[in-house]
C-alpha cells in the first residue's frame, strides 16, 4: 500500500537525475582524458581502441541527454530506473572490454552502478543490478578464457597464459564485491531514507503543535463560555417543552432547538479535549496485542462488517507506555476514518513494524478516494472536514494525544487512491 505515495516516485525522479547528471559528468571525464592521455603518450587519436573509447563516451553522452528529455516530458516509473541501471552495467563492461578485459582496472565503475542504485531503488534494487553486474563481468571473463573474444591489449585466450585458478579467484572476488556493496549499500540508503522521513515527519509535526498552541487557550476559554449558556440554554427549552402540547409545531421547534443545542454541546466537549486532553493513567501494554484487540472489535461493528477486509502484518512483541483507552480511541478513529474513505468494499491493511532506536512504526493504510492535494495541508486542523456530519475535530484530537506521549503522526495520500496514517510512538 505505501507503493502508492507521491513521494517514492519523487525519490526515484530525483535519483534518476543526479544518475544522468554524473553519467554525462563521467562521459566528458572519459572523452577528455582519452584524448589527454593520447597526447601525452604521442599516440593518434584514429586507431582502436581509442576510437572504441570515443565511442562508448559518445553514446554515454547521448544516452543521458535523452535520459533527461525523458525526464522532462513523461512521468517516468520504476521499470525506468531498473532500465537505467542495466544499461550502465552494458557500458562498465564495454569499458572493460575495450581496456583489457581480465587486466583491465575498471571493475571498480560495477560497484559504482551498485551503489547508485542503491540510492534509488534500496536493497532489493541493488541486489538485482549487483547480480546483472556479477554475471556481465563473469560471462566476459570466460569467453576471454575460452578466446571466443579477444579484448583490446590482451593477447589470445587466458586459457594458455593464466591459470584457472587465477580466473575463478578473480570472479568471485567482484562478484563478493559486487554483492557486499550492494547489501551494505542498501542498508546505508534505506537507513538514510528512513531520516530522511522521520525528519520531515518531525518537522511537519512540531509546525502544527506550534500552530496549535497558538489557539488552545483561546479554545479552552471559548468552550468554558459557551457551555455554559449552551447547558441554560437547554434547561430552559426542556422546561417549555413539558408544557407543550406533544407534536404541534412549538413542539417540533423546541426539538429541533434541543438537537441542536445536544450537537453543540458535543462540539465543545471535543473542543475542550482538544485545547486540554484529559491525562490518563500511563501504564505499560502490548502495542501488538491492543491493536489486534480493536481490530477485532472493529470487524464487529455492523457498519462495517462484510464491506471492509482487514489486512494485518503485525510484528510482537511490542511494549509502550500510555493510556490504553487514549490508544483505544487514536486506534477506533483512524479504523473509522479509514472505513469511511471506502465507498462500497475495499482493504484495509495495518502494518506495525520492528521498533527501531526505541520508536516503532504502525501504519494504517485504505485504498479509499483519498485526501486533495489542496486540502493535505488542513487534515490536522480543527473543524476542517470533508464529511457532510462531521465535526473536523478527530485528527486534530488523535495530534494532540499522540503529541502528549511524545510522539507523532503523518500521513500521506493519493486522490482516488488511498492514503497511509503513520504513528510513530516510544517504545519500552
Amino acid at each position: 500500500m505505501n507503493k502508492i505515495i507521491d513521494a517514492d516516485f519523487n525519490d526515484i525522479v530525483l535519483g534518476i537525475k543526479w544518475l544522468t547528471t554524473f553519467r554525462a559528468a563521467f562521459a566528458i571525464v572519459l572523452l577528455f582524458s582519452t584524448f589527454v592521455f593520447c597526447a601525452g603518450d604521442n599516440l593518434p587519436f584514429n586507431v582502436q581502441p581509442f576510437l572504441f573509447l570515443y565511442s562508448v563516451s559518445a553514446i554515454l553522452l547521448l544516452f543521458s541527454i535523452v535520459s533527461a528529455l525523458l525526464l522532462l516530458r513523461f512521468k517516468i516509473g520504476i521499470i525506468f530506473a531498473y532500465f537505467q541501471f542495466v544499461v550502465d552495467s552494458f557500458f562498465v563492461t564495454a569499458i572493460i572490454f575495450i581496456t583489457g578485459g581480465f587486466a583491465s582496472i575498471f571493475p571498480f565503475l560495477y560497484l559504482v552502478v551498485i551503489v547508485g542504485a542503491s540510492i534509488v531503488l534500496l536493497q532489493r534494487g541493488s541486489m538485482i543490478v549487483a547480480a546483472v553486474c556479477a554475471v556481465q563481468y563473469g560471462v566476459l571473463v570466460d569467453l576471454e578464457y575460452y578466446g571466443a573474444i579477444v579484448p583490446f591489449g590482451s593477447h589470445g585466450a587466458l586459457i594458455s597464459s593464466t591459470a584457472w585458478y587465477h580466473i575463478v579467484y578473480r570472479i568471485v572476488i567482484i562478484m563478493t564485491a559486487c554483492f557486499a556493496v550492494s547489501f551494505l549499500s542498501g542498508l546505508l540508503a534505506a537507513e538514510a531514507k528512513r531520516a530522511r522521513r522521520d525528519f520531515k515527519v518531525m518537522e511537519g509535526h512540531l509546525k502544527r503543535v506550534e500552530r496549535m498552541s497558538v489557539i488552545d487557550e483561546l479554545a479552552s476559554s471559548m468552550a468554558h463560555e459557551i457551555r455554559n449558556p449552551l447547558a441554560s440554554l437547554s434547561g430552559s427549552i426542556q422546561l417549555l417543552k413539558e408544557n407543550t402540547e406533544s407534536g404541534s409545531y412549538n413542539d417540533k421547534l423546541m426539538q429541533i432547538v434541543l438537537r441542536e443545542t445536544a450537537r453543540l454541546s458535543r462540539i465543545t466537549s471535543d473542543f475542550l479535549v482538544f485545547a486540554k486532553p484529559k491525562k490518563g493513567k500511563i501504564i505499560e501494554f502490548r502495542l501488538d496485542k491492543a491493536i489486534l484487540e480493536m481490530v477485532e472489535l472493529f470487524k464487529k461493528d455492523p457498519l462495517y462488517f462484510g464491506r471492509i477486509e482487514i489486512k494485518d502484518r503485525i510484528y510482537s512483541p511490542v511494549l509502550i507506555a500510555m493510556d490504553n483507552d487514549h490508544f483505544n480511541q487514536i486506534m477506533w478513529n483512524l479504523l473509522k476514518n479509514a472505513a469511511e474513505a471506502i465507498k462500497n468494499r475495499g482493504v484495509i491493511c495495518i502494518t506495525l513494524a520492528r521498533p527501531k532506536y526505541n520508536r516503532v512504526y504502525l501504519k494504517i493504510a485504505d485504498n479509499g478516494c483519498g485526501i486533495k492535494k489542496e486540502d493535505s495541508k488542513f487534515v490536522f486542523n480543527p473543524f476542517f472536514t470533508t464529511k457532510a456530519d462531521g465535526t473536523g475535530l478527530g485528527l486534530s484530537i488523535i495530534h494532540k494525544m499522540i503529541d502528549s506521549y511524545h510522539g507523532m503522526i503523518d500521513f500521506e495520500s493519493i486522490q482516488g487512491k488511498g492514503t497511509v496514517f503513520t504513528l510513530i510512538l516510544e517504545t519500552i
